[in-house]
């Protein structure tokens, strides 16, 4: 007997629980499932509560409330019945009548799943912006009860980002003002490289509830990587007025305000953070960069000496110290870092950087084929982080070279905006830009900053004007655009690199190299800045990057073959625009500077439309900041020793020499355009 009554009860149970599934999708068959149990089970409560979900996510509000007023009545206890009634109220117009229905519910089962939530867009739409932000950060307190959320967070954590992006996309369709799931998609975007995206999702949260601290410190992280300082600084100093003790916040702020070139006020940062946490190597670390770039270089070294002594296994300091390119490391040091590779657990980062470090103290050791095998096994395992196609590259160079014809320029001409400020510095990385800006900037009249981003994050916002910018070239947008419309990105270049002008010199320079590959849009935009090129040996530079782990980007410059390819396709581009703009760019060789100073600096002056001013040729005691690898080398006298270092490694450069053609036959001149193979 007991078994016969047993039976329909489970088969009530299967049905109410296969009609939850079908809510979501399809919710008509869920609200005929629940009538079938309705029929068999007149009055069951649960059957009813399911009659009232699908009635609201079928948008018909006024049967939801029909079924659901007496349920709650019946069942005062229902956090979910009291959480949907005021769902139907609210899809009815009835806000006001649906608040103290969200407050039952949250009184009941303060974890309820969503009720929070509701809450938190009733009281945002309502206007009630203080209250909306204090229900948004009790949703995201309590989204750890959410199932769905849960089940995001987990295929998050485990790296199935596909089934995260989908279950995540899913929530914001029926939640789309859950900043529990804007954050997380908010990450995800970010993972894959979709910093604006991520920024939008974030900026987007924020608005909703802008005391969710944690979706703040990803927005100011993601600024800060997509270059935007000044703003990430807004939003880090915002949050520590809540936390001004926050040890991570304020190492995050001494890292920006570097980017921002306020290097006194982050070393003083990072020494208040040290004092408090003296055992924190990612911390000295950064300090060792802010003291190296403020030319406290013996401070430096004792900075990246700290961070070893606390974590010899730290691969990054041991690079910091190898990229002075002054430091001279001991047997000590030699064997240390051999002993670090030793290690199985090493994880791949810090194992590339000790690779890149011992490298570069043997080849000090004048023991090259031990050197390179360690600089070749390091480039490796950065190439697999960093993959690189050449051949899209050589294909990016013809399509600047199609679009930046004669014609097109002539019929341009005259467009942009006329401001002379910009000097940019360009070529190949590790060619003699960061020299060329020293000399410069000893000028009166001439500013250093940096290696400004501007130009680069231009290209990206043109490429999003089409919609799709994974696929558009900017250089397909730019051509449609109109004289104002070239004259506005050409102020809105100098507006993002404001921030940077300290000194209040009429001139700045932009040192971003890889601006060679913008040089179309460089002219159109700002036509009277002045360009110039800087180029080395193909060896000796090709050479230079391969020894040298970037901090970020330079995917081409961790294979040979590569990076002769990328270094014959600048040259191909480069000559294309001596001819369609014959004399708008200056070029240094580097040689030549080597060997005949003073000519090199008065002919770079001439093209500057600057007064001789010796100190340029003493550009050594320009105590300034210098942000790049070459700190330290611009900070002494012009010396020949780096002309030849590539020799020693000839032996082994034979994929670069292919790679590189006719450009290495012909250097310092051109080969035809025949032999050029972006040209063919």
């Amino acid at each position: 007997m007991g078994t016969r009554a047993a039976e329909p009860a489970a088969s009530v149970e299967a049905a109410l629980a296969h009609a939850l599934q079908l809510l979501d999708d399809a919710p008509a068959l869920a609200a005929e499932q629940a009538r079938e149990i309705l029929r068999v089970a007149p009055g069951h409560p649960a059957a009813e509560l399911l009659s009232g979900m699908a009635a609201n996510a079928l948008g018909d509000f006024a049967q939801a409330a029909a079924v659901l007023e007496p349920l709650v009545q019946a069942q005062p206890g229902s956090a979910r019945a009291w959480l949907e009634l005021a769902r139907a109220r609210m899809g009815a117009g009835a806000g006001a009548q649906a608040v103290p229905c969200l407050e039952r519910a949250i009184a009941l089962q303060p974890g309820l799943p969503c009720g929070w939530l509701t809450l938190a867009e009733l009281r945002f739409s309502g206007g009630d912006e203080e209250g909306a932000n204090a229900a948004y950060l009790e949703h995201a307190r309590h989204s750890a009860h959410d199932p769905e959320l849960m089940a995001a967070a987990d295929a998050l954590a485990q790296q199935r980002l596909p089934e995260a992006e989908t279950r995540l996309r899913a929530r914001l369709r029926r939640q789309p003002g859950d900043v529990v799931a804007m954050r997380m998609l908010a990450e995800l975007a970010a993972r894959l490289g979709r910093n604006d995206e991520a920024i939008a999702l974030l900026d987007a949260a924020l608005e909703r509830a802008p005391g969710f601290d944690a979706a703040r410190q990803n927005y100011a992280m993601l600024l800060n990587r997509s270059n935007r300082h000044a703003e990430a600084l807004v939003e880090i100093d915002q949050l520590l007025e809540r936390d001004a003790g926050n040890r991570g916040l304020r190492n995050m702020r001494a890292v920006v305000l570097g980017k921002l070139g306020e290097f006194d006020t982050a070393i003083a940062t990072y020494e208040g953070v040290l004092a408090q946490s003296p055992g924190q190597w990612q911390v000295w670390l950064g300090y060792g960069h802010a003291l190296k770039t403020a030319n406290r270089t013996a401070d430096a070294v004792a900075a990246y000496r700290r961070a070893i002594a606390l974590n010899p296994g730290f691969g990054s300091a041991w690079w910091s110290l190898a990229n002075l390119k002054t430091v001279r490391f001991d047997p000590a040091d030699i064997a240390a870092m051999r002993q670090q590779l030793e290690r199985h657990d090493l994880e791949a980062g810090e194992r590339l950087q000790f690779e890149f470090a011992l490298g570069k103290a043997l080849e000090d050791a004048d023991e090259a084929a031990d050197a390179f095998a360690h600089y070749a096994r390091g480039n490796a395992l950065r190439r697999q982080q960093l993959p690189y196609d050449a051949a899209l590259g050589r294909e990016r160079t013809r399509r600047a070279m199609r679009t930046y014809t004669r014609e097109f320029l002539s019929e341009r001409q005259g467009s942009g905006c006329p401001a002379p400020d910009p000097i940019f510095v360009i070529g190949m990385p590790r060619a003699g830009s960061t020299l060329i800006e020293q000399i410069l900037s000893s000028h009166l009249q001439v500013e250093g900053t940096m290696e400004l981003p501007a130009l680069i994050a231009i290209t990206r916002e043109l490429r999003q004007r089409d919609g799709n910018p994974e696929t558009t070239s900017y250089h397909d947008v730019l051509a449609a655009l109109g004289r104002a419309e070239l004259a506005a990105l050409g102020e809105d270049y100098l507006r993002r690199t404001a921030v940077q002008r300290r000194e209040g010199r009429p001139l700045f320079i932009d040192k971003m190299p890889n601006n060679f590959a913008h040089l179309g849009l460089l002219h159109l935009i700002l036509p009277n800045a002045k360009i110039i090129d800087a180029r080395r040996h193909p060896l000796a530079c090709c050479f230079s990057n391969f020894k040298q782990h970037f901090a970020r980007g330079q995917a081409f410059s961790y294979d040979l073959a590569d990076m002769g390819s990328y270094y014959a396709d600048y040259v191909a581009l480069m000559a294309h625009f001596d001819e369609v703009l014959p004399g708008r760019v200056h070029r240094v060789i580097y040689e030549d500077m080597v060997a005949d100073t003073e000519a090199q600096v008065r002919a770079l002056l001439d093209y500057c439309g600057l007064p001789f001013d010796a100190r340029c040729l003493r550009f050594f005691e320009n105590d300034r900041a210098v942000r790049t690898a070459s700190s330290e080398q611009v900070r002494r006298p012009i010396y020949r020793e780096g002309l030849d270092q590539w020799r020693r490694f000839d032996a082994w450069l034979g994929p670069l020499k292919n790679a590189l053609g006719p450009v290495l036959d012909y250097y310092p001149a051109v080969p035809p355009r025949a032999e050029l193979p972006a040209w063919r």
